[in-house]
């Protein structure tokens, strides 16, 4: 009897259909926009245009080659609105969604893959977790909407509906697209209501709001409050998210915008400080502003939000353990500590690596884009940190770089989102790893 090789089933790892996943829906966003009915002037859309508009909406960045107001038909801007909307919750969420919506069951390896996904803790509960998700998210878009519904209803009539839906969850989503550009004043994004507290002060707390993270959220509805029963990390992200707000807003005010009224300069201060966190929207003149403040926002964008949020960059907890880890070296102590409680060694590893990652995407993408389009490096570092963060903010060379460089942003872009450590499980597996080789000293330092 002839017996006959028997092929393994390769089973893919929660990492990879994840970047699978977002791979995907990437694709088929582009496929769409290309189509003549996704532009005002019925034309198909180039390629590596529309991948790049799929990928900056899917990827919540706000980085765009053509203006979304002014270009883009209803149908386009519909689908950039949904690849936001999917983005930001998370293509795996979104999947569980219909799944639970249609009544099927979670089986174990989907559960993984959705705990993967959204940064939980545990595996138990996370379903109720995804229910909880979609809660919230609804509440803050309608409540969003609801609140930008007067400004933009007074400035365009029913139109204002869709304006202010489609902002709200731009902001909430921390992607920073905006449909107020024209065809005599492109990429405008919201300098024309730099001075309307209501919006700027609304689209600032959506921005903020969605990059606390999910559970965050879940602690401040389940325990009010009564901060002392909040998971150490929402400890952690709240304090964190304090600072990175108030000291660049100060900073902003007392040596960035010095002219104008105190609540003008205010405005501008705040909104500058919350939205490189990592939102895209601005309502000052970027490419105008002090090269000291371009700096700060680069180092805002490359912190960007925290962890099981709608925001990218390196995440709030990265930012918050290295400076325990720093403050334990200099004491002399063996663990980072936060609130009387010590922090896991895989958690300082962990740190180190998606810092060193993102720091390397950044430089190296800036390097390549400087070379290529023969520009100042300071601004090609702006565009890459704005990128690799899925932020949006631009000094503007967007529109006018070359395919080489416009696919060294969409590369940045998708591997910010995705996150550092599950590109690195993808690549090269997720099982530690029970050898351990002998060991020597380096110096250090």
């Amino acid at each position: 009897m002839i017996q006959y090789p028997r092929y393994r089933r390769h089973r893919f790892s929660s990492f990879q259909v994840i970047i699978a996943g977002f791979a995907a829906v990437d694709l088929v966003g582009a496929l769409l926009l290309m189509l003549p009915i996704a532009a005002q002037q019925r034309c198909v859309t180039p390629f590596h245009e529309a991948l790049f508009t799929s990928t900056s909406a899917l990827c919540v960045t706000g980085l765009v080659v053509q203006d979304t107001g002014s270009y883009w038909s209803a149908f386009g801007q519909s689908v950039i609105l949904l690849l936001i909307q999917i983005g930001g919750l998370g293509v795996i969420t979104v999947g569980a969604a219909f799944a639970l919506l249609s009544g099927r069951k979670i089986s174990l390896k989907q559960r993984s893959t959705m705990q993967e996904a959204t940064a939980a803790p545990q595996m138990g509960g996370i379903v109720r977790l995804t229910g909880f998700i979609l809660r919230i998210t609804a509440l803050f878009e309608l409540a969003g909407a609801a609140l930008l519904l007067p400004t933009f209803c007074a400035d365009y009539g029913l139109r204002g509906i869709w304006y202010a839906l489609f902002h709200s969850i731009s902001a909430f989503c921390n992607a920073g697209f905006d449909l107020l550009g024209t065809e005599g004043a492109k990429f405008v994004s919201l300098t024309r209501y730099a001075g309307n507290p209501l919006l700027t002060t609304v689209i600032a707390a959506l921005i903020v709001f969605g990059g606390l993270g999910f559970l965050t959220w879940e602690d401040i509805c389940t325990y009010r409050l009564d901060l002392h029963r909040y998971r150490m990390q929402s400890k952690v992200i709240l304090v964190t998210t304090a600072f990175l707000l108030v000291l660049p807003t100060l900073y902003f005010y007392c040596f960035e915008f010095t002219a104008g009224s105190a609540r003008q300069r205010i405005l501008l201060s705040m909104f500058q400080s919350v939205t490189p966190r990592t939102a895209g929207f601005n309502t000052a003149d970027l490419a105008a502003m002090d090269s000291t403040s371009q700096a700060l926002m680069v180092v805002l964008m490359l912190l960007g939000g925290s962890p099981s949020s709608t925001a990218g960059g390196m995440k709030t907890t990265t930012f918050a353990v290295l400076l325990a880890n720093m403050w334990a070296t200099f004491r002399r102590r063996d663990d980072a500590e936060f609130f009387g409680r010590r922090i896991d060694s895989s958690a300082v590893k962990n740190a180190a690596t998606i810092a060193g990652m993102y720091l390397t995407l950044f430089f190296l993408g800036a390097f390549v884009i400087a070379a290529a389009e023969q520009l100042p490096m300071s601004v090609c570092l702006y565009e890459t940190a704005s990128a690799v963060a899925t932020v949006g903010l631009t000094l503007g060379i967007t529109p006018q770089l070359g395919i080489l460089s416009q696919g060294v942003l969409i590369a940045l872009m998708f591997l910010g989102r995705v996150g550092g450590l599950t590109l690195i499980y993808a690549a090269f597996g997720s099982s530690p790893a029970h050898s351990r080789l002998p060991q020597e000293k380096i110096a250090i330092g």
